[in-house]
């Protein structure tokens, strides 16, 4: 879906004859239309997919103006365009704490923008850096991991179990045996994830109008033992602590949304800081981004491919 997404985004380029005008004033018009697109982009793409690929039934509902972008998300994404005042509100919230974060955000936009290209490639490059697990995708493998440790641990609430299951993560023993507890730890937050902390409070509201109430208490249990299990079996330079995407698949399902929008739901998002980055870049006027890397050389002789072992 992120490269439906991408592609949809690339097509946009057609349709603007102001398409290559890197001025301020275009770019702005420009990130406001992406902005206001990206969730019919995305969903109506969804969509598509499924009726084609998955038998079901074609629907679509056209947004409606007066509307918050979260409110029409689900008004456009459900068959019967219901929702409750909750459901909107935390999906809102998620929307405006994955917008954007400070202090070394996966910003493709710099590089990209810093050569003058166009927008819509800045863009299509942006989500196909989003698309990775490792970014945009980690919060699906917090849902998978969690339904795989509640097939796993017999009683949710025996915290000797919870610590059993998480040392078997990090021995790659359980799950996908990679060795990691997802949703804990970040590259530059380590004593807590702010846009997580706020997050929280809204979570377990929503669990609490689901019925899910033992969901959220395992999550809850998990956030507080996994950082003194990683504490016991490895060594630590820095604090660890949940990130956002802990709790935002948990959110998505219990709203319902099908897997394959989770990415694309940060990309609605992150399309507002895309945009910031991308302005940002084109008023300092700076030179060509290079990566920064550093070619290690050795003294070991050549040896022809054909020679070699």
């Amino acid at each position: 879906m992120m490269n439906t997404l991408a592609r949809s985004v690339l097509t946009l380029y057609s349709y603007d004859d102001r398409a290559d005008d890197t001025s301020l004033e275009n770019v702005l018009r420009q990130s406001l239309q992406l902005i206001s697109l990206f969730p019919m982009l995305a969903i109506y793409g969804y969509q598509a997919y499924a009726h084609y690929h998955d038998g079901k039934s074609l629907y679509i509902h056209p947004p409606i103006a007066e509307l918050s972008t979260a409110e029409n998300i689900l008004h456009i994404l459900r068959p019967d365009s219901s929702y409750t005042p909750l459901e909107a509100k935390i999906l809102d919230v998620a929307l405006v704490l994955h917008m954007e974060h400070g202090g070394g955000n996966n910003s493709t936009t710099h590089v990209v923008t810093s050569s003058l290209t166009d927008t819509y490639s800045v863009i299509a490059a942006a989500i196909g850096s989003l698309k990775g697990p490792r970014h945009g995708g980690a919060n699906i493998k917090v849902v998978r991991m969690f339904d795989d440790m509640m097939h796993e641990v017999s009683d949710w609430e025996n915290e000797d179990e919870v610590r059993e299951y998480l040392a078997r993560l990090l021995h790659k023993d359980a799950f996908d045996h990679a060795g990691l507890i997802y949703g804990l730890g970040h590259a530059v937050y380590s004593k807590s994830d702010p846009r997580a902390v706020i997050f929280k409070s809204y979570v377990e509201k929503l669990s609490q109008e689901k019925g899910l109430e033992k969901e959220f208490a395992l999550y809850s249990l998990v956030e507080r033992l996994a950082p003194q299990v990683i504490e016991e079996e490895r060594q630590m330079y820095k604090g660890v602590s949940i990130n956002v995407d802990f709790y935002s698949g948990f959110v998505y399902k219990m709203l319902g949304l099908p897997e394959e929008l989770y990415t694309p739901i940060f990309a609605m998002a992150r399309i507002v800081g895309w945009s910031a980055h991308r302005m940002e870049e084109l008023a300092n006027n700076g030179k060509i981004i290079r990566p920064a890397y550093k070619p290690i050389h050795d003294d070991m002789p050549y040896i022809p491919l054909a020679d070699r072992p």
